[in-house]
């Protein structure tokens, strides 16, 4: 592993399963709540998320906060 990864929590975890386990953590209606996208909104989907979140990098890093945070249990 290299030392710059040693304490990323975001290391071999692709964006997919983030959104994935954010859903089935928290519930679109839910996950809208905490983060302000229409692609959580609007006609929810996995795959509309991912188009949206690949192109958006403020979007993105939101996700991963709270996925991070989730994980920690601070969510």
């Amino acid at each position: 592993m290299s030392e710059t990864q040693v304490n990323n929590p975001l290391h071999g975890v692709t964006l997919e399963k983030v959104v994935t386990e954010l859903v089935a953590h928290y519930g679109w209606e839910a996950l809208a709540l905490r983060i302000d996208i229409n692609c959580f909104k609007s006609n929810p989907s996995v795959k509309s998320s991912l188009t949206f979140l690949r192109k958006t990098p403020w979007a993105r890093a939101k996700v991963e906060a709270l996925f991070v945070d989730m994980q920690a249990g601070k969510a």
